[in-house]
């Protein structure tokens, strides 16, 4: 608890299998973005090999999907607002008119160009822990607009998320996967919530089966 405001300031991030188990959780702070906390979690525990990592909006950025690409996984969000969300293709590129309402051609693909090499290097120091993902989109967030790195990555992850949005919109058991294990997510959330409120009494769970 933050002791000036007498609110909660750090929590627990838990990444939950998609069959059921919690295979990591490290503290966070809250009321952040939580980008950085899941794509760590990913990275640094070894127990599974992680291909999708199902996030909600809090988790989720243009760079963190740029990120998270370039570390061997997916960041998979389930956006809010999701009517007022835009396709993005590269500048120049011929829009069909069926969704040209929803769709912008404005990546500009020459920072991606520019920078790849330093956004590989920079993947490569997460990748071994010399820096930490947590640190390097805290960097990257938004106040680093103008900066070319963050541009590059931004660039890059608005490409990736117009190819996962193409995925949501038009395979329904990938949506349905995805909504399933945010669930399954939010169920352990609500658990925890119990237990620390002292809703579960110890009476209920002194077998492991009840457990």
């Amino acid at each position: 608890m933050d002791p000036r405001r007498s609110t909660p300031s750090i929590g627990i991030y838990s990444h939950v299998r998609d069959r059921w188990g919690i295979f990591n959780a490290q503290p966070f702070v809250l009321n952040e973005r939580q980008a950085g906390v899941a794509i760590e979690g990913v990275v640094r525990q070894e127990r599974i090999e992680t291909s999708q990592l199902a996030v909600d909006t809090h988790g989720h950025t243009d760079f963190a999907m740029a990120l998270a690409r370039l570390l061997g996984f997916d960041l998979c969000p389930r956006l809010k607002d999701l009517k007022q969300r835009h396709l993005y293709v590269p500048h120049g590129m011929a829009i069909p008119a069926e969704i040209a309402s929803v769709c912008m051609a404005e990546v500009d693909l020459r920072p991606i160009e520019t920078h790849w090499d330093t956004l590989v290097h920079l993947t490569a120091s997460v990748m071994c822990g010399h820096a930490s993902a947590v640190a390097t989109l805290a960097r990257f967030g938004s106040a680093a607009r103008g900066d070319p790195i963050y541009e590059a990555g931004v660039q890059l992850g608005r490409l990736l998320r117009t190819a996962f949005l193409a995925d949501y919109f038009v395979n329904e058991a990938f949506r349905r996967e995805l909504r399933r294990v945010l669930n399954r997510g939010e169920a352990v959330n609500a658990l925890k919530r119990a237990i620390y409120t002292g809703r579960v009494s110890p009476a209920q769970a002194k077998r492991a089966d009840e457990m």
